[in-house]
């Protein structure tokens, strides 16, 4: 492929090559129509390969320029044209010059900063969202695949073992087998079982763990032990290796790295949603309370009562802290709030047609009604001191894993049924 340098290929003048890997080789070019650079991707061919090897690189050639080609989003490298000639097989993409992958992140003398790994998790999270919506799981979601612009964009590059979910001839031009790197496939994919969005977000995962620790998590001497590892033994916890990751992030990426599908997240814009919350809750001021803090807050609770860590952790990532000064009104009587509170500390005054009824003190909730149906509020929530308040969309609950679902259930009956005791108390004094 060398003896291409400064050569022409269709339309385009070819300048330099710049990258070169498995299935081909990457050049600089220009385009004298529209006077801008593109990077053009050749495919190798091997005049050595057998009739089986051809195919299957033919196959992921126009599998590739199809599944590129049906996107276009910010976060994903754009393809421009595909086409052959002289029975060079290429597609002409967007060029970035200056970029870097992300591979150059993920050594523990190199680490990003916690709120950029975020910001960049979220990126790819919701570029992968809209893939995945197109009808395209990427396959092959690793670090060299991310790129880096100058402008701390990021770019989800090589598409070229995508595979394909939609249109009528999908059959055609898919490759099937075990396809991927090794030490990012899902368990699924590792033992060529039915592979869906899920798996792009168990690699997205290995990626955030690499990012945060410097260390893949499934590395192993050989492909046997890849695969065990991947399948069958769980990762080391991010909590040995760093002691400055937030507790809420570190569920999020185990999360991620489930090994049954079931145990992920469904879709990837549920992932960009809990890690956007992680980064704003990074971003707050150093005087807030921090997610180990505030999840052994949360603990001590009487609502949280039968709750273990990982769904209180559920809750907090789903959930917004929030603090009222003595006055504010937290809820509204006659409004309507698709969600419920938690008070985490002070004390708040229940009051209907501007008289009190009622005063909650910490752990209690109000809100839950909510769960069961859309009404109206019956009465204001109103600080009656400086309080704190965990706020949680029923949104989040309805997604969250059946066990935290059937915890809420039990601790939303559990205070609805005091209150209704209370209630009567008042009622019925004697």
């Amino acid at each position: 492929m060398k003896g291409l340098d400064s050569q022409a290929l269709g339309k385009y003048e070819l300048v330099r090559e710049i990258g070169r890997g498995s299935m081909g080789t990457v050049y600089l070019a220009r385009d004298p129509f529209s006077l801008r650079d593109v990077a053009i991707k050749i495919a190798d061919v091997d005049p050595k390969s057998n009739l089986r090897i051809a195919r299957r690189r033919r196959k992921l050639f126009f599998n590739e320029a199809k599944a590129a080609g049906k996107l276009r989003h910010p976060n994903i490298i754009a393809t421009i044209d595909a086409g052959i000639e002289d029975s060079l097989r290429y597609i002409a993409m967007e060029y970035v010059p200056g970029a870097q992958t992300l591979d150059l992140f993920c050594t523990k003398d190199n680490l990003l900063s916690l709120d950029r790994v975020v910001s960049i998790m979220i990126k790819c999270s919701i570029a992968l969202d809209y893939a995945h919506n197109k009808g395209v799981i990427h396959r092959d979601i690793k670090p060299k695949n991310i790129m880096l612009t100058q402008e701390n964009e990021v770019k989800i590059c090589d598409f070229g073992i995508a595979l394909l979910t939609e249109g009528e001839d999908v059959d055609t031009t898919q490759v099937i087998g075990t396809l991927g790197s090794p030490r990012y496939m899902s368990p699924e994919q590792v033992t060529n079982e039915g592979v869906t969005n899920q798996s792009d977000i168990f690699s997205l995962g290995v990626v955030l763990y690499e990012l945060l620790s410097g260390i893949n998590p499934f590395s192993a001497r050989n492909m046997a032990d890849v695969t065990q590892k991947i399948t069958r033994v769980a990762h080391q916890p991010l909590k040995e290796i760093r002691d400055d990751i937030p507790p809420m992030l570190m569920h999020i990426v185990d999360r991620t790295l489930k090994k049954h599908p079931a145990g992920r997240y469904r879709v990837a814009m549920e992932l960009a949603a809990d890690l956007n919350l992680i980064y704003q809750d990074i971003k707050l001021s150093e005087q807030e309370l921090s997610g180990k803090d505030r999840l052994e807050a949360l603990k001590e609770l009487p609502f949280f009562r039968g709750f273990d860590e990982s769904e209180i952790m559920d809750v907090l990532v789903g959930g917004v802290w929030k603090h009222y000064q003595e006055g504010q009104v937290i809820v509204e009587e006659g409004g309507e709030e698709d969600g419920f509170f938690v008070l985490v500390d002070g004390r708040v005054s229940v009051r209907r047609a501007g008289k009190e009824i009622d005063v909650l003190n910490p752990g209690a909730s109000f809100g839950e009604i909510s769960f069961f149906c859309r009404p109206e509020h019956t009465a204001s929530i109103v600080a009656k001191d400086f309080c704190t308040v965990l706020e949680v969309g029923m949104n989040h609950i309805e997604h969250a894993s059946v066990s935290c679902q059937l915890r809420f259930l039990k601790a939303f009956l559990r205070n609805m049924s005091i209150r209704y005791v209370h209630a009567l108390g008042q009622l019925c004094p004697n």
